[in-house]
């Protein structure tokens, strides 16, 4: 076999052994294992997950601190601390529109790894530290929380980050190299970034942090498609010798195994069943709930109980009795001309109003004297109900199923007007027709199920789920798929664009480049520097642009204060800390970025499409809109065309996707808005109108707990924009005016970076690698290459696009 070969086949040995002998535990952080869940965290609930290989938790409420003890962190810590490569894996099924945190590794305002999934704003954020020290946020624009299953990773290898989601590469970047020095008393979080903020709704299974390069293939094993490197090579070889001596040992305790075997032909092995704390022995018989079970080879088979119709003599009808399936013959007593069966109870009233209860017992009806007076209820005389089987009136919405119900395993209690009622879960049919029992559907079994090509029906209690055949890769919860367009190459991506694999497709983009760095001020005065300001010295702020006030607590309006003069084509729109002119309705910018709007051009929305006349009417383009006009001696309907669809002229309609805007048909143009939000009125849609929500479960604590916002209120704080939306707070890096030069700098205490004309001032420089530098030795350097200046050993110089800049190394202060 030649070296080639050879090659190959460890290739080859080298995929399936990651699938088939896992990964180091050395390598691996099993979140779940380390932080020992299940024993006693409060809003945790152990659940049935995507898979029953491992255990899923269900993530609720925001009275939780799901943290690791100091002891625990330390040992996660070490295995991160100082890697360059590791992997994020967890496999999530997040509530809709929940912003939450994964997985959070921080110390203070430091978050030196986290994993945050934004349900407002669909993205996916991963924030970490910098190797200068900088705090970093990597946003990918993609939405976890859809209630729907999802496995994600996020694969970091130096300058490398890799997201994928449900075995699919989503998004593939070039980002700012992460620093992994950690200290030893760093806090790890998981479901929540601390105990007031950042609280993930929803499940969580398979949460690992692999410390190794390419660690998504743990979880989407048919994602190894490469083969190792030399050094791999030589390990492989040495691995084999290593398996080699492993084979000897197990073929030596298999023959030993083999022949104690052969002992014990003549033994009798009894296999038991255990339910609910209860053993059971082979063909042992029992009766659980409506269904008789037998143990059989160790494995429980029920089957549901047929109840045949009871033959009652006289004076005795067909009743449920407390523990049996069936109904069976029970003595009746005759009460006011009906009849009742053993324990029945009916209240009547004399004459005088009293009150009197009666219980059937023995075939005749005895009086029940009550042992304790009625309860004082606190609802008015109409709201008060009286019931046919108690004295004692209840307030109307009384909660029945609380007083003690009938219903047993996969069946609800559901509270009526005068009582309860049962009725079974979803996924579960009744075995009685008063629903106290209820069975599961086998959905597989019976072709209820969704399931779809290259997948396979696993009947779960109350539902299903479909499993991927071998060697094939998700497409949604039904059905699954192996063509990979991009690795096929039956794709459109140009040659110098990243092709991702994504659900039912692919899509392209070019290799973003990313300028600036988020400069973090942090508050020395008790909290009371708002929105990024600077405390200088006890109670005083020097505040960032764009905001003003003793506590850098008002935004500057720059529109309203008349600082800002746009083209008429435009209008200013003021933003936290700055502003824009923004083309109006009927304009768009030309391409060539004006700050104050003069970019902006007239649209044609004749020639373009983008309007709504029917087709009886002439479309005429206006200065900033269009007209749709009548044909002289046609008489038009004023119809418009809206989503493909015709609307009636005066025709008002909500849109199908956007439940808060509202449309109407004004003479062939349609005209939208949002709804006006009035807070007086006390049927507000809530989720059009988050403001107006009155609830202290919908008001949010601010990071540093000394205020509390109310729904809808937005503030900045540390180079962030932040919402609360209905109890939950959501925060995203604050929006920067855009910067058009060569040179940037982000200034102490701000956020956003500024144009300079020194390059050596500069933090941030678009590289240009046509620009060299020639250093002292007549050595061209490339932009953005660094170097000790020869005969120093502190003096470190860097090229920026032809510039040699020089400084003391920080690493010799």
């Amino acid at each position: 076999m030649g070296i080639l070969q050879l090659f190959l086949v460890l290739c080859i040995f080298y995929a399936s052994s990651v699938v088939g002998f896992g990964v180091d535990p050395a390598l691996r952080i099993s979140v779940f294992d380390e932080l020992r869940l299940g024993d006693g965290f409060d809003g945790l609930t152990q659940v049935q997950g995507f898979h029953s290989e491992t255990r899923a938790f269900h993530f609720q409420g925001s009275s939780r601190e799901v943290r690791a003890s100091a002891e625990v962190s330390a040992q996660m810590v070490k295995k991160l601390k100082g890697k360059n490569e590791f992997t994020v894996l967890a496999t999530v099924k997040q509530d809709r529109l929940n912003s939450g945190v994964i997985l959070s590794v921080h110390q203070s305002d430091h978050r030196f790894l986290e994993l945050e999934s934004s349900g407002q704003r669909s993205e996916v954020r991963l924030h970490y530290r910098t190797k200068n020290q900088q705090d970093h946020t990597e946003v990918f624009p993609y939405s976890l929380a859809d209630d729907q299953w999802h496995k994600v990773s996020v694969a970091v290898s130096a300058s490398h980050v890799i997201l994928h989601v449900d075995c699919n590469r989503i998004y593939e970047r070039v980002v700012e190299v992460p620093s992994m020095d950690i200290p030893e008393d760093t806090s790890f979080w998981l479901g929540q970034r601390n105990a007031a903020h950042g609280f993930f709704k929803g499940v969580m299974q398979d949460v690992e942090v692999l410390v190794m390069p390419q660690g998504y293939i743990s979880q989407c094993p048919d994602l190894n498609r490469t083969c190792p490197t030399c050094n791999d090579f030589h390990g492989l070889v040495q691995k084999i010798m290593e398996l080699q001596d492993i084979l000897a040992k197990t073929s030596s305790k298999l023959s030993r195994a083999e022949e104690k075997m052969n002992g014990l032909d003549g033994c009798y092995c009894e296999r038991t069943c255990s339910v609910k704390g209860v053993i059971y022995r082979e063909d042992e018989g029992w009766t659980d709930g409506c269904k008789n079970c037998t143990c059989t080879n160790g494995t429980v088979h029920c089957e549901a109980i047929s109840c045949p119709p009871p033959q009652c003599p006289a004076g005795t009808a067909p009743a449920y009795i407390k523990g049996a399936c069936c109904k069976e013959c029970q003595p009746v007593c005759l009460f006011v001309g009906r009849e009742l069966v053993e324990g029945d109870q009916r209240a009547v009233r004399d004459s005088s109003g009293r009150c009197l209860l009666f219980e059937c017992r023995d075939k005749s009806m005895h009086r029940v004297v009550p042992t304790e007076p009625c309860p004082e209820l606190n609802c008015p005389e109409s709201e008060q109900i009286a019931l046919s089987n108690r004295c004692c009136k209840v307030c109307r919405g009384h909660d029945f199923c609380s007083d003690g119900h009938g219903c047993m395993e996969h069946s609800d209690c559901v509270n009526l007007e005068a009582g309860d009622c049962c009725v079974c879960k979803d996924g579960f049919r009744p075995l009685r027709d008063d629903n106290a029992y209820c069975d599961d559907i086998d959905e597989c079994a019976e072709g209820k199920h969704y399931c779809r090509e290259n997948t396979m029906c696993v009947n779960t209690p109350g539902s299903f789920m479909c499993i991927c055949h071998t060697g094939y890769i998700r497409i949604d919860d039904y059905s699954c798929t192996e063509h990979d367009e991009c690795l096929s190459g039956l794709h459109n991506c140009d040659e110098n664009a990243l092709c991702f694999n994504m659900v039912g497709g692919h899509s392209c983009s070019c290799k973003p480049g990313y300028t600036g760095n988020v400069t973090v001020c942090k508050a020395m005065c008790d909290g009371l520097c708002q929105n990024g300001g600077t405390c200088v010295s006890p109670n005083k702020c020097v505040c960032q642009q764009g905001f003003t006030g003793s506590r850098c607590e008002t935004d500057i309006d720059e529109c309203a204060d008349g600082f800002v003069e746009c083209d008429s084509k435009s209008t200013c729109v003021n933003l936290p800390g700055w502003y824009h002119c923004e083309c109006r309705d009927g304009y768009h910018d030309n391409g060539l970025f004006s700050a104050n709007g003069e970019s902006c051009v007239d649209i044609n929305e004749c020639k373009t499409g983008r309007n709504t006349c029917a087709n009886d009417t002439v479309c005429f383009n206006l200065e900033g809109g269009y007209d749709c006009r009548c044909p002289h001696g046609h008489n038009c309907t004023g119809d418009c065309i809206h989503d493909n669809k015709v609307k009636h002229s005066g025709q008002i309609w909500v849109l199908d996707n956007d439940r808060c805007s509202v449309c109407s048909c004004q003479a062939g143009q349609v005209m939208c808005r949002r709804m006006v939000c009035d807070c007086d009125n006390p049927n507000a849609d809530l989720f059009c109108c988050p403001e107006c929500d009155p609830r202290l479960s919908s008001q949010c604590l601010h990071q540093n707990g000394l205020l509390t916002y109310g729904s809808g209120d937005t503030w900045v704080e540390n180079c962030q924009q932040c919402q609360c939306l209905q109890g939950q707070v959501d925060c995203w890096p604050l929006p920067c005016p855009p910067v058009d030069c060569e040179f940037t700098v982000v200034p102490e205490g701000e956020c956003c970076p500024r144009c300079v004309t020194d390059p050596c001032q500069a933090d941030t420089i678009r590289n240009d690698i046509t620009k060299t530098c020639t250093d002292e030795h007549n050595i061209s350097r490339f932009s953005g290459s660094s170097w000790i200046k020869h005969g120093t050993e502190c003096t470190l110089c860097q090229c920026k696009n032809g510039h040699i800049c020089c400084s003391v190394d920080p690493m010799c202060l």
